[in-house]
């Protein structure tokens, strides 16, 4: 039986519930979740408001053939979290409850992998694999052979040095690894492989072209999860550089860096700290690079989706893209309408482009404009393979049949979030910055833990403030939360 290939672009779109229906399929799909870093709202060129100077066609193809979510969120506004969040279906801070950068893999906590194993799917990541515990290490929960892949490439941390790939580097590196970014060899099943030249967005693409040509007779499940367009956002080919005008910063070496902040000389931790803030890098280059940045990354997605077409897949493959947060202040990334980005529970910081295509079972140029959620992705490739999930505490539901007026809820740090229909209460401020952020930023209304009260479907922006004149709102969303919190936290 030819086999379908579901190309899963950093969300869902299938029909499935809790009790995971199924959908009828005359043909086994295939899985292929593309995860991108740090992409602005307004960086996404299938929605209508978005920046006029951003061009993306490869991404934009997936609103042409499938549909879009213009209210998608992830389950925290950083990386880590709402990697945990996509992985398993359910808000992280079930277990962490002190909702932090690091909420680990949990053993009682199934992954959308494992699930896809007991089936009989062969599976593989590429990229980034950060779930905030034990990076760099092979014998934990949190690397991806031990939840159910396969095979992986890629690194265990924050972020990547896009050039810098060999065993050389690491070798002369004082600190290869001390910092939210790494660099040196790749990770590679239980070992590792060092490359001496390449950038690492086409290596990731390159890997993902070589394993659907490998699998593409059996059912297989591929998560490829870009680094891009995460700091370090200079670090892109020449020929992009030249496109947006923009010139080229030397790539760090430990014979020629100088100290930098708290970093001593010819770390890499002063590199990457000198450039990714503003300051070394100002507004309009920052943007520039940014996007060069996201150019060379759709372009990478673009051989992604020629080489299924190459292969005759196109017809039997389901795509969801996403962004694993919102863009960050600090990277040039647009928000806009969004208030301020990553880091935050504003809109800026959890609301992130979504797209689905699945040619021939989803109809093209489709706008879901009811908000979705992250943790609906494992139940709708549940739903589209066929399998019953059985577990009550899984927080997602059916991405093609999205529940009207559903209950979201958001904990990170000190702060909260919670919406239900049109409205939004959160006690959010912003108090992460590394740097001042860019001049693309939106500023908050106001920067403390005092409650606040939205009505997002008039305000997405979250400029007016209702809560003094809507009290009653304000304690029924509250204690909606609080009772979520009662009965939900804790229990593993």
């Amino acid at each position: 039986m030819k086999k379908l290939l579901v190309i899963v672009l950093l969300f869902g779109l299938f029909s499935c519930k809790n009790d995971s229906q199924s959908v009828k399929n005359d043909r086994t799909p295939n899985i292929l979740l593309i995860v991108v870093d740090d992409q602005g709202y307004a960086d996404f060129e299938p929605f209508k408001n978005h920046d006029p100077v951003v061009t993306t066609p490869n991404i934009a193809k997936l609103a042409k053939t499938g549909m879009i979510f213009t209210e998608a969120y992830t389950t925290a506004p950083v990386c880590s979290p709402s990697r945990v969040g996509i992985l398993t279906g359910k808000n992280q801070f079930r277990w962490d409850k002190y909702a932090g950068w690091g909420p680990g893999l949990p053993d009682s906590v199934k992954t959308i992998t494992e699930y896809l194993k007991e089936v009989g799917y062969t599976t593989a990541r590429i990229g980034k694999n950060d779930l905030g515990r034990n990076f760099h290490k092979y014998d934990v929960r949190e690397y991806p052979l031990n939840h159910g892949y396969d095979e992986f490439l890629g690194f265990s941390a924050h972020a990547h040095d896009y050039w810098l790939l060999s065993q050389d580097i690491k070798d002369r590196t004082p600190d290869p690894e001390g910092t939210s970014a790494v660099l040196g060899p790749l990770m590679y099943n239980n070992g590792v492989k060092s490359y001496g030249e390449g950038y690492l967005t086409n290596i990731f693409t390159d890997e993902a072209i070589q394993y659907i040509k490998k699998e593409k007779d059996h059912p297989f499940f591929l998560t490829l999860a870009y680094n891009s367009v995460h700091h370090l956002i200079h670090e892109v080919p020449q020929k992009y550089l030249d496109k947006y005008n923009v010139k080229p910063i030397p790539n760090y070496s430990p014979d020629s860096l100088m100290a930098y902040g708290k970093h001593p000389a010819g770390s890499y931790a002063a590199y990457y700290d000198k450039y990714s803030r503003l300051g070394a890098i100002q507004d309009e280059d920052l943007r520039k690079y940014y996007l060069a940045n996201l150019d060379c990354l759709d372009d990478n997605i673009g051989r992604v989706l020629a080489s299924i077409k190459k292969e005759g897949l196109e017809k039997e493959t389901l795509i969801i893209f996403l962004s694993d947060n919102g863009g960050t202040p600090l990277n040039g990334a647009n928000n806009s309408p969004l208030t301020a980005g990553k880091y935050s529970l504003w809109e800026g910081g959890i609301r992130v482009p979504m797209a689905m295509s699945w040619p021939g079972k989803i109809a093209p140029h489709q706008e879901q404009t009811a908000y979705v959620s992250a943790v609906d992705i494992l139940p709708t490739i549940a739903s589209a393979v066929g399998i019953k999930l059985n577990d009550n505490t899984i927080d997602g539901v059916d991405l093609l049949h999205p529940v009207k007026d559903r209950l979201l809820v958001w904990k990170w740090q000190k702060t909260w979030a919670v919406r239900k229909g049109d409205w939004k209460l959160t006690n959010t401020n912003e108090n992460h910055w590394k740097s001042r952020p860019s001049n693309l930023y939106i500023k908050p209304i106001r920067d403390d833990f005092s409650l606040k009260l939205f009505n997002l479907e008039n305000d997405p922006g979250e400029r007016t403030d209702m809560s003094s004149q809507y009290p009653e709102k304000v304690k029924e969303l509250e204690t909606e939360y609080q009772d979520w919190c009662t009965t939900n936290i804790g229990n593993y």
